[in-house]
């Protein structure tokens, strides 16, 4: 399963060359990779010649990468000893639903993202935060702000490709996927980047500073009571969800980056629906409901006040759990790509979509792809029936057109298409 993970940028028009940025953020559990070179210091730019009156300068428009004065400061900003103690994944009671979807999506990025909702008080948020202990590493170029891939040209950002088209040596470092929560009182500025007025003041140049939608890049960006989110943001997840890049015109200066995330939201039902284009953003949809069994109840407020009193402790007793768990997802991510899949079964998908009057076909894509990352995730090299049957109620449901005379729950009548279908 997984967390959906950055540093900060700043882009700089100077009239003079050599300025040090000012460091500003770190990568989380950042490595370096044996046999990779760090000799050199990033900074991609573009230079611009112009004059001004009878002098002329030169104009610099880069995305300056934060530096790090060693590897020894990075990991011990980044180590998990000087960050809040998270609540094991491990120990979630219940909430299968929801836990399988953040699972499936850590395993598979490109299934979209995962809609939680339901009864305040149930654990959405708890379950969310509580995957940073589970997710992968990844390869980053070091120091890029935007967690550029260096092997994949989608998610690099304007200043690594040009770097690797003039074939310099960039320093590869291995970090966790960062998880970035996106506060509901944030403003636009600082959700797409904005201009650096501190620099703009003290050093008398225009830089860009960016904002949580850079930092989210390759990983998770979480709303909570994400139906309470202002309509102007939602247009710009919507936007970013789209095409995957953020494009940022500010006093003159025009900045893209990539902006490719697994979108997490979680909200409750009685406060107000999702406008249709955000909830179809969403790949999967998990319902939780408030647990009605005593025991399990008693065993919750046990280990919560256990978890309060030690956290430490309380997370050491499910450490061996943690790691099966961790090294079940890795291998379900090395070998999800040989995961096969029968055509019958895909056009049996498609049917139910069909029949059920789906619009669009971001429904067929996302059940495919939640199939095979189950599959994975059972180490199985093929897509059963069964694995479809799971997940299916999950990638349709919030994609039904709603009818108000309908008392029927829409995972129930995804699931009543299935068996008719597959049957």
């Amino acid at each position: 399963m997984a967390s959906v993970l950055g540093t900060s940028s700043t882009a700089i028009f100077a009239s003079r060359l050599g300025s040090s940025p000012s460091s500003r953020s770190s990568f989380p559990s950042l490595s370096l990779i044996p046999g990779q070179s760090y000799g050199k210091k990033f900074y991609g730019g573009i230079g611009i010649h112009g004059k001004k009156g009878r002098s002329q300068f030169r104009v610099t428009v880069t995305n300056v990468a934060t530096e790090i004065n060693s590897v020894e400061q990075a990991q011990k900003l980044g180590s998990k000893e000087t960050q809040r103690p998270v609540y094991p994944f491990a120990a979630i009671v219940g909430q299968d639903e929801m836990k399988l979807c953040l699972l499936l999506n850590v395993i598979d990025p490109k299934i979209g993202g995962v809609m939680i909702m339901g009864d305040r008080g149930t654990g959405k948020s708890t379950t969310v935060r509580s995957l940073v202990d589970l997710l992968p590493e990844i390869k980053v170029v070091f120091g890029d702000p935007y967690n550029s891939d260096p092997a994949d040209p989608e998610s690099m950002g304007i200043e690594v490709r040009e770097s690797i088209l003039k074939g310099e040596e960039l320093p590869v470092a291995l970090t966790k996927i960062n998880m970035v929560d996106l506060p509901l009182g944030a403003t636009e500025d600082r959700v797409c980047g904005t201009i650096d007025i501190e620099k703009a003041l003290t050093e008398g140049v225009k830089a860009f500073e960016p904002g949580l939608l850079a930092k989210a890049n390759r990983g998770i960006l979480y709303v909570d009571e994400v139906n309470l989110l202002d309509d102007h943001l939602v247009d710009v997840l919507l936007d970013s969800a789209a095409s995957g890049w953020n494009t940022v015109e500010r006093e003159g200066i025009s900045i893209s980056h990539p902006a490719r995330f697994i979108l997490i939201g979680s909200g409750n039902p009685e406060e107000g629906e999702l406008r249709p284009q955000l909830l179809d953003r969403f790949g999967m949809h998990a319902q939780v409901g408030t647990v009605k069994d005593p025991e399990l109840r008693v065993k919750i407020v046990e280990e919560r006040a256990q978890f309060d009193k030690n956290p430490k402790e309380f997370r050491d007793s499910y450490k061996a759990e943690q790691d099966k768990l961790q090294s079940q997802i890795a291998s379900a991510r090395s070998s999800l790509s040989s995961i096969q899949i029968d055509r019958d079964l895909k056009v049996k998908i498609s049917k139910v979509c069909s029949e059920l009057n789906v619009d669009g076909l971001r429904g067929d894509i996302v059940a495919n792809r939640a199939a095979k990352a189950l599959a994975a995730l059972k180490g199985k090299d093929k897509v059963a029936a069964e694995d479809i049957a799971t997940v299916i109620p999950n990638c349709l449901r919030h994609r039904l057109r709603k009818d108000p005379l309908e008392s029927i729950d829409s995972g129930l009548l995804v699931i009543e298409k299935f068996y008719e279908v597959f049957s």
